[in-house]
């Protein structure tokens, strides 16, 4: 935290700043008058000088409007310091984008940075404003009488300080409801994209537990933030509250000792008016922006100092997968949807996995594709774990399709020569007409026709992705039930055009027909596997035997030798 309030001291001291403050001075006037004034007023009134009462209210109206006027100008010269400030947040995020490839410079350049920079303003504004108000009071009951502001500073200043305390206090539980927060939703999005495995592997407990942890310790972080919430008010009424109540309990006394009642009336007004106000917006300013402005320039800070993450591979050593003692589970204590599977994936290989729903078929296209990290083991896709490799790279060797395949709006050309831009027209018809989706293309009015992904059936999206990833330049393409949606013959179609194409290809299974046509065939079983061709898995695997009698092609299919 004093590193965040170092950086806003350092950006106040500018000549902006200077002038901020010459513009403040006229505020102060009205506020160090209006106790005073009232005060005169009132003994005049009760002296019978009315018209003297009259000129020192006609006095407190005319400094209100020099002290507006001071405002006015207030307002203009704060650009001049917030900006400026701005502008270096911004170099600082972009400075830290560059040196480290951080994927979060984005939302820290059009939302964080906006955050501070407001938040900044507006800190600027209210700490100004109760430094011109605390001035002024002070400066009036001196001048009123000082025996009042010695029974009214003192709590006043004790319940400030006290503030300032729970304020450090405030941020440490806003940092720890954050950090709940974040470790939540990362449990829940764990869970929830694993549900199909959870449900297979019978683990709903532990799935539970694992994000009951994280609600509890979120839940806690909110309890400790509504403590601090408590403190606060107990801080506003030492600070507003009880000055106001040690001079109307000392008002006999004072009053016995000299004390006009329009002085005593005076002093009250400077607390209610004064004091009171100027305490309360400063907390809440203080308690809500500047926990915001702690807390969010403290994460572009830490952002943009940030050592450098290692370097991303960019080269491959062929596209070869393998994977060496490969695990992977849900959780630290939940059962290893994969355990410690040993496979080689060799280049120009066709291999199908096969398995019972939701256990683990799509878990492992996943690691293989680099969008889930193993937790044991290795998977090394061209001598490297994928999940290091630069984004350009890994787009340039391997291709998923996914059974919900994504279409957008916009051309048909648009669509299929997504992954490789510069297609031609030849090449793109060639493609669909390989892949078997030239009558599909023809039904919406050929390549330069708009397509409404809304108007299409799962299995005409599925066709459009297929020729996508079939022109893809990547040598590995993985079908995660890709053709799930299609007819038997419409499938065969495409995986035998997949399977004559250079490079690799890896099926995720729903139909046996997929399996038969596959070199080698991969049997998840549980946390365990067993690869073989058809022949040899039905002699050793009851499993596939089981698959294979109840996926009953509808044509009868030659396995592949």
């Amino acid at each position: 935290m004093r590193r965040e309030l170092s950086y806003g001291a350092t950006a106040l001291k500018k000549r902006a700043t200077v002038k901020l403050i010459a513009w403040s001075v006229p505020e102060i006037l009205p506020t160090a008058v209006y106790g005073i004034a009232v005060a005169r007023a009132t003994d005049s009134f009760l002296g019978g000088h009315a018209w003297q009462g009259i000129a020192w209210l006609g006095g407190l109206v005319a400094t209100a409007c020099l002290g507006s006027a001071g405002a006015r100008q207030v307002y203009g010269r704060l650009g001049e310091l917030v900006e400026p400030v701005r502008d270096d947040l911004v170099r600082r995020v972009v400075g830290g984008a560059l040196r480290s490839g951080d994927d979060g410079a984005v939302a820290r350049l059009n939302r964080q940075v906006e955050i501070v920079r407001d938040t900044f303003a507006g800190l600027v504004l209210v700490l100004r404003s109760f430094a011109v108000t605390l001035f002024g009071v002070l400066t009036g009951l001196l001048s009123l009488a000082p025996i009042v502001a010695a029974f009214v500073v003192p709590p006043f200043l004790v319940g400030f300080a006290l503030s300032l305390a729970v304020l450090g206090m405030a941020a440490d539980r806003v940092r720890a409801s954050l950090t709940a927060d974040e470790d939540l939703a990362a449990s829940a999005g764990m869970v929830f994209g694993g549900v199909r495995d959870v449900t297979a592997a019978g683990t709903e407990e532990y799935a539970e537990w694992l994000v009951g942890q994280p609600i509890e310790a979120h839940a806690s972080a909110e309890r400790a933030l509504a403590k601090v919430a408590a403190l606060r008010t107990l801080c506003f009424a030492v600070g507003g509250w009880l000055p106001l109540l040690i001079l109307l309990a000392a008002g006999p006394w004072l009053v016995g000792r000299g004390v006009s009642t329009g002085t005593l009336l005076g002093g009250l007004t400077y607390v209610l008016i004064g004091l009171q106000p100027a305490l309360n917006t400063v907390m809440n300013a203080l308690g809500d922006s500047g926990l915001r402005y702690v807390i969010t320039l403290g994460r572009i800070l830490d952002a943009s100092t940030r050592v450098e993450r290692p370097r991303r591979i960019d080269e491959l050593k062929g596209y070869q997968v393998r994977l060496r003692g490969l695990t992977f589970a849900y959780g630290p204590k939940a059962d290893p949807v994969l355990d410690k599977l040993e496979l080689t994936i060799p280049e120009g290989e066709h291999l199908a996995v096969v398995g019972p729903s939701g256990i683990g078929k799509s878990t492992l296209a996943g690691l293989m594709c680099g969008m889930l990290r193993p937790t044991g083991g290795r998977l090394l896709l061209g001598g490297s774990p994928p999940t290091e490799v630069t984004v350009d790279r890994l787009a340039r060797t391997r291709v998923l399709i996914p059974q919900e395949a994504y279409v957008f709006t916009g051309t048909v050309r648009d669509n299929l020569n997504y992954l490789l831009p510069d297609a031609t027209d030849d090449q793109l018809e060639q493609a669909v007409h390989t892949v078997g989706a030239a009558k599909l293309i023809d039904q919406i009015g050929g390549l330069y026709a708009e397509v409404k992904p809304g108007e299409l059936s799962a299995g005409e999206k599925q066709l459009i992705a297929l020729v996508r990833a079939y022109l893809s330049p990547a040598p590995l393409v993985v079908l995660d039930e890709a053709t799930c949606f299609l007819d038997p013959e419409a499938e065969r179609q495409a995986e035998e055009a997949f399977a004559k194409r250079d490079g690799t290809l890896i099926v995720i299974a729903h139909r046996i027909s997929s399996a038969l046509r596959a070199r080698r065939i991969l049997v998840l079983d549980g946390n365990q596997a067993t690869l073989g061709t058809h022949a040899s898995l039905m002699r050793t695997s009851r499993l596939y035997r089981d698959l294979h009698g109840s996926w009953t092609p509808s044509a009868q299919i030659q396995p592949a030798s």
